[in-house]
């Protein structure tokens, strides 16, 4: 029998959280989605892995045969994905925007020119995973912005702390205004990530710091291209400053805003690991790089 590593991971995580709800946040998946695959893995094995009532999800007795052997399972696989791509002399990096990866491409080229016999892959994830690949093993490394779910899993050291404003139709009353302050948007529709994304979307919707007042959510997507067509459509969105130099469009503005904290970019990578030293080379040299930003 062939089970999907993934199926693996997602029944781990239900184990763990206890919730349909709070795995599909951690593995930024949609509950229905989540809930599919859990009944694909159970199909696969035969037979029930969890009991399902208002409280949550409780393993059976053959679940916590499953729970207590898929952890070393995928421990194994994940190291096993690490040790053939330091074989092969690939590393591949993660991350979500222009604006946070700053001079990465530079140190890139630098370390290319250092370990010459080594492929350095630098993928960009969208929004619906803010982890940018991490949390499903895609990537060694990630640049990411903080907070996002599930990074207390992993070493998180934090670079550099970037501004945010707000994005504007054109046309809207406060686009000519030199900045913005944020109580002006409460009530304005934000654009947002989706609702799996958890803390990610919470900070850009700047949630803790609205005095209470809920954000009316006017879009939801996680591409740039939708992001800034949802606010030339007339909604509004927060974006780190970096954003006016990376993602322009005539019919969209940049606001600088008052009374709203400022986005943290951070490296992360798995806590456990087999140390290697090609890999804590580029990444001190990135961390060095974005944290002198």
């Amino acid at each position: 029998m062939d089970v999907d590593t993934r199926l693996l991971r997602y029944f781990a995580a239900v184990a763990e959280e206890g919730s349909l709800t709070g795995a599909a946040e951690r593995l930024f998946v949609s509950q229905p989605a989540l809930t599919k695959q859990i009944r694909r893995l159970e199909e696969e094995l035969g037979g029930a892995l969890f009991t399902r009532s208002r409280s949550g999800m409780a393993l059976t007795e053959a679940g916590r045969e499953l729970a207590s052997r898929v952890p070393a399972l995928l421990d194994g696989w994940d190291e096993a994905v690490r040790a053939t791509g330091r074989a092969a002399r690939v590393l591949r990096l993660g991350f979500l925007d222009g604006g946070a990866v700053g001079g990465v491409p530079e140190i890139i080229a630098e370390f290319r020119r250092a370990w010459p016999e080594w492929r350095v892959e630098l993928r960009q994830f969208d929004w619906s995973d803010p982890s940018a690949g991490l949390a499903r093993g895609e990537v060694a490394a990630a640049v990411v912005r903080l907070p996002f779910p599930g990074q207390e899993r992993f070493a998180v050291r934090e670079l550099f702390a970037e501004e945010r404003g707000v994005l504007l139709p054109a046309r809207h009353p406060l686009a000519d205004s030199e900045t913005v302050e944020f109580r002006e948007l409460w009530d304005e529709p934000f654009v947002a990530a989706g609702a799996g994304t958890g803390a990610w979307r919470a900070h850009w919707l700047a949630e803790d710091e609205r005095d209470g007042r809920p954000a009316r959510v006017g879009a939801v997507t996680s591409l740039p291209d939708e992001w800034l067509g949802a606010v030339a459509g007339g909604c509004v969105a927060l974006a780190p400053v970096s954003a006016a130099r990376f993602h322009s469009r005539p019919d969209v503005v940049f606001r600088p805003v008052r009374g709203v904290s400022p986005s943290r970019v951070g490296l992360a990578r798995p806590r456990r690991r087999t140390p290697d030293a090609a890999l804590d080379q580029l990444l001190e040299a990135i961390a060095r790089r974005l944290a002198g930003s």
